[in-house]
């Protein structure tokens, strides 16, 4: 079977993860701080923090931005739950911005819109989907005329570049970005996040949430008399200085994760080549095309969607993707509109209300695309394909 996406192992990273368990420190160690400062440096970002996961990092940055009760998170319809999921998490409230449908992202115009009716808005949550990077100077200039914190879900988009050649992740445009390491992303920790951003504060804050809220680094103590005794710190002594959470990662998947980064460049450029000759070989069909065309040289190309006209192919999706299934073809639905998930639905959400992600979401298709995809097993993606909506 070929799977949709899969992560690439190599000697090198049994290796490393070799090496981290050999090293008696497992958690909180060197190569967490030796991960962050890499990807730090790579994207041109102050400050990383690892987290467990993703999701873990957007629940914390939603925390830092100030989002909680009385307070809104407007991200897309068109994402993975947790995106939206990080306003329920701090007691906020989720709002959702319609997509353009050129480009499966958050639409500038439908932010604005979904701000003036809820002036409450505390932080946006602009979802790079599929690698490629939202509009990230215009979303920023509405966000900042309704004194919106930025926060980029940028679970797909580690490696991928602004127009400007800034890296994603550099927070030009944000106050924070999140990235995951999920297996099917960019890069591997078996599961694991990272929160980038250029705010000392917000770091700080992020510290101390990581890790059950207790003070970090040189954080004052709200309890100094507690704290010393005839003027000399005891030794023992923390404060649990806010409500945080057990976010930490362990060294044995920074290990991992940093031995994969070193592989990133070579990673982005064969799924960039990978897009290319699919885009090649779609291109002309009448039923089915590519998701996204633009930007290609700037995304992050974590996933590979084509929209597909199933009523005029003459098969279902479902159907589809079976027949896909029997030739060994792995496929999935990225993503089933948050909308209209039951949760959402009886939150008072109708997925009817985002007129682009619900036509997106009756033709999207993600088809193969990982590093170790081989030409021919692309071809024989793009045959079946062609054969089955001919």
């Amino acid at each position: 079977m070929i799977p949709y996406g899969k992560h690439h192992i190599d000697e090198e990273d049994i290796q490393a993860v070799a090496d981290v368990l050999r090293s008696g420190v497992l958690t909180q160690g060197p190569a967490v701080e030796a991960f962050e400062q890499a990807v730090a440096e790579h994207v041109g970002a102050r400050y990383a923090i690892a987290v467990s996961s993703g999701t873990a990092g957007l629940h914390l940055a939603a925390l830092a931005a100030g989002v909680g009760p009385g307070k809104s998170l407007i991200t897309s319809p068109i994402t993975f739950v947790a995106s939206a999921n990080a306003a329920l998490y701090v007691g906020g409230r989720p709002v959702f911005a319609d997509i353009d449908p050129d480009t499966v992202n958050m639409s500038p115009g439908g932010l604005k819109e979904a701000l003036g009716k809820n002036p409450d808005t505390r932080a946006v949550v602009p979802v790079h989907f599929a690698g490629l990077p939202c509009d990230m100077p215009a979303i920023k200039s509405v966000a900042d005329q309704a004194g919106a914190v930025v926060i980029e879900d940028a679970a797909h988009a580690l490696g991928a570049t602004y127009p400007n050649g800034q890296r994603v992740g550099s927070c030009a445009y944000s106050l924070m970005t999140v990235f995951s390491f999920h297996p099917v992303k960019a890069i591997a920790a078996g599961e694991g996040g990272m929160i980038t951003t250029n705010d000392e504060p917000t770091y700080r804050k992020l510290l101390r949430l990581r890790s059950h809220g207790i003070n970090k680094l040189d954080d004052p103590f709200q309890l100094p008399e507690q704290a010393e005794t005839n003027g000399i710190q005891n030794p023992w002594y923390y404060e649990m200085q806010e409500l945080g959470f057990h976010y930490r990662i362990t060294d044995i998947q920074c290990g991992l994760a940093l031995s994969q980064f070193k592989k990133l460049d070579r990673f982005i450029a064969r799924r960039r080549e990978l897009v290319k000759r699919y885009d090649e070989a779609f291109a002309g069909m009448r039923n089915c095309r590519p998701a996204q065309v633009g930007g290609r040289e700037q995304s992050g190309h974590h996933l590979y969607v084509l929209r597909i006209n199933f009523d005029a192919g003459g098969l279902s999706r479902g159907q589809l993707m079976q027949e896909l299934k029997a030739r060994q073809i792995g496929s999935q639905v990225h993503y089933i509109p948050v909308p209209a998930q039951p949760h959402y639905r009886r939150l008072g959400f109708r997925p009817d209300d985002y007129p682009n992600a619900h036509k997106y979401y009756q033709e999207g298709l993600s088809i193969p695309l990982f590093y170790d995809l081989t030409d021919k097993q692309q071809e024989h993606v793009v045959s079946a394909i062609k054969e089955l909506l001919s």
